[in-house]
């Protein structure tokens, strides 16, 4: 019984230490980065995968990693997903993917955030390979898009970057396996 006990404790530990520094096709993430002020840890990352082809790369960083999901979408702290572009996208097939996921995740709220999902995927610009789209969410500011290409816009309230979060994170990700990467289960 003691093993299992200390086993058991063991594996909370484990579980509980963020990811190291991983390679994601190709797409290199660091251990640790910086995001308004704060050192966020590599949760995980992992491969957007559409058919045969490889779409995007993807790193979660939080100040608190978790493999629960619910946690870190739950979670009032500062986050960023980082996705990295493995070909060129329009605008349309990224925004389509990110109301989508809105729908199948957060389908009861989206009369409370249509608008302002609309002024964030204005705010989405096509993207060529080996650019980038940062999403991060900062407790009282609200969710910020970044990319080379387009405009830095911020959108405010918790419940959009739960939602926005769990396009990646809910229980209809837009790739499962994906899901798993990020949250450092594979």
């Amino acid at each position: 019984m003691k093993n299992a006990t200390l086993f058991a404790a063991v594996m909370a530990v484990v579980l509980a230490l963020p990811a190291t520094a991983k390679e994601v096709a190709g797409v290199q993430f660091p251990e640790t980065l910086k995001a308004e002020g704060k050192d966020l840890k590599l949760n995980g990352a992992g491969l957007r995968k559409k058919l045969v082809f490889n779409v995007y790369a993807a790193g979660l960083y939080v100040e608190n990693p978790s493999q629960s999901a619910q946690q870190v979408i739950e979670s009032d702290q500062v986050k960023r997903v980082r996705l990295s572009m493995l070909r060129d996208l329009d605008k349309k097939t990224i925004t389509e993917a990110i109301v989508d996921g809105f729908k199948k995740n957060s389908k009861d709220k989206l009369p409370a955030l249509q608008q302002r999902l609309d002024t964030f995927t204005a705010a989405i610009p096509d993207v060529k390979k080996g650019e980038e789209l940062l999403l991060t969410y900062v407790p009282g500011k609200g969710t910020t898009i970044e990319s080379k290409g387009g405009q830095k816009i911020s959108v405010e309230g918790k419940d959009f970057s739960d939602a926005l979060f769990s396009v990646w994170l809910g229980k209809s990700p837009v790739d499962g396996s994906l899901r798993d990467g990020m949250l450092g289960k594979e």
